[in-house]
């Protein structure tokens, strides 16, 4: 798939879809799915583009980082699974953000991109100071010949999914909820770097994993988990299909004195060396919050109880 930072080059024409996309959560899949299959058979020439903003316009306006819920490497890899052929970040910056919505729509979506197809969610805003609505897009579109898809909002459960309520989720350790809205598990994506080694002597070693520093991570604790080797052979991260169940405890592991947060990953009845290796870890439960013991016996006798409990929690999934 291709990725790149301007709008020069970029294959055209294109079906577009619009937005933020962080997460790719089921609300976000249901913008995205007219792109995939266009409704004539000419449309087949059109590349599959998504189009988002780098930074968020959120950063952007507040000059604050923003965690994310999909770095970069694992939004690639979403949209590249679903049959997106092209992603286009969209640098946002005093220009971009000034344009009015006739201008984006001239200047962006017609003349840069050549879009026939643009498909966008229905509380979708463009355009300087938001002004733009999908409904306007749809007509300034029309000007030009360009079809238009309003994706509804997605309600599950009387619950409308968005970016906001998975992060909340997340921070309240309620893992299968955000992992319904997301339609796929939580990951964690990281390198395997040296740690302190401790779980060796304890018997439980583990893959200490270095996170991006943008990742939105969920609520210290220890999580029941499956994990997968990554690699990147062609600059894009890409997963073995095999899935080892494990456990992984994410926080500042108080027992032992330790100040960063840091996550930790066992995988069960599997020994080898990840070392430099890319490692995505799937959340699937939670299963306790993290605390101090008094002693590495009393850890070493709970981190044993948490591996039972994760392999009973896994096998019945």
């Amino acid at each position: 798939m291709r990725v790149t930072l301007s709008l020069t080059p970029v294959f055209t024409p294109t079906a577009v879809a619009l937005g933020n996309f962080d997460g790719i959560h089921q609300g976000h899949r249901q913008v995205i799915q007219p792109i995939l299959k266009p409704l004539e058979q000419t449309d087949n020439l059109l590349c599959k583009t998504v189009v988002t903003f780098h930074p968020h316009p959120q950063e952007f306006f507040s000059g604050q980082p923003r965690s994310l819920l999909t770095p970069l490497d694992e939004k690639v890899a979403q949209l590249k699974e679903l049959g997106v052929e092209q992603l286009v970040l969209l640098p946002f910056d005093r220009e971009l953000s000034s344009l009015s919505p006739e201008q984006f729509v001239e200047q962006i979506l017609v003349e840069k991109l050549q879009a026939r197809l643009v498909s966008v969610g229905l509380d979708f805003c463009f355009g300087k100071g938001r002004q733009g609505s999908a409904q306007d897009l749809k007509e300034l579109a029309s000007r030009y010949g360009v079809e238009i898809a309003i994706a509804p909002l997605k309600v599950l459960n009387e619950t409308r999914v968005s970016s906001s309520r998975i992060r909340q989720a997340l921070l309240e350790g309620n893992v299968q909820y955000a992992n319904y809205l997301l339609g796929r598990p939580y990951s964690l994506v990281g390198q395997v770097v040296q740690g302190q080694q401790l779980g060796r002597t304890i018997g439980f070693p583990t893959a200490n994993l270095q996170l991006p520093p943008e990742k939105f991570l969920p609520c210290a604790g220890v999580y029941a988990v499956q994990v997968q080797v990554c690699d990147r052979p062609d600059g894009l991260l890409t997963c073995e299909t095999a899935q080892l169940p494990g456990v992984m405890n994410l926080g500042t592991r108080p027992t032992v004195n330790g100040t960063g947060l840091v996550a930790e990953v066992h995988a069960l009845d599997w020994s080898g060396d990840w070392y430099g290796r890319i490692l995505s870890v799937q959340l699937e439960h939670f299963i306790r919050s993290e605390q101090k013991f008094a002693s590495l016996e009393q850890l070493t006798a709970q981190i044993r109880t948490d591996c039972e409990t994760a392999r009973t929690l896994l096998a019945s999934a």
